[in-house]
């Protein structure tokens, strides 16, 4: 799979769980947060990393909006990428068929994206992933949440 059927097709997943499409990454919009989806090519050869941003509306007293800056400059109140478990996936230089990369996209979305950004969507999701370990936060973010 090349390159530009990679993105497609993530892109084609992605909205498929709710995600739009603007400014090179993916977004999921709710009221608290703002989450960023956003595949950053590596130097050193032909694999992606996926990059999950979260952008909590009125930290630090910012408020977010859809912008090119989300996707491609700030790296958000919480960033983490993808598990281990995927870096197969999105290694195009890794030999698999077109459907398996595909169906492990598909995997990606169901099994981490999806569940990882209905959490993220609030402040309290948050908070809960913060206390069971699923993610660190910054100590001024911690402060900011009062955490």
């Amino acid at each position: 799979m090349i390159g530009t059927d990679f993105k497609k097709k993530f892109g084609q997943i992605a909205k498929e769980h709710g995600f739009e499409s603007a400014f090179g990454g993916w977004f999921m919009t709710g009221t608290e947060c703002i989450i960023v989806l956003e595949l950053q090519k590596s130097n050193f050869g032909n694999y992606y990393y996926l990059n999950v941003k979260i952008f909590i509306q009125g930290i630090f007293g910012k408020s977010y909006s859809k912008s090119k800056d989300l996707v491609k400059k700030d790296m958000g109140s919480v960033f983490v990428r993808q598990p281990i478990k995927y870096d197969p996936t999105l290694n195009l230089e890794e030999a698999l068929t077109d459907a398996i990369r595909a169906a492990q996209i598909q995997n990606l979305f169901s099994e981490f994206v999806a569940p990882f950004a209905n959490k993220a969507l609030t402040k309290n999701g948050i908070k809960q992933m913060v206390k069971d370990k699923e993610i660190k936060l910054f100590p001024a973010v911690s402060a900011a949440l009062d955490l």
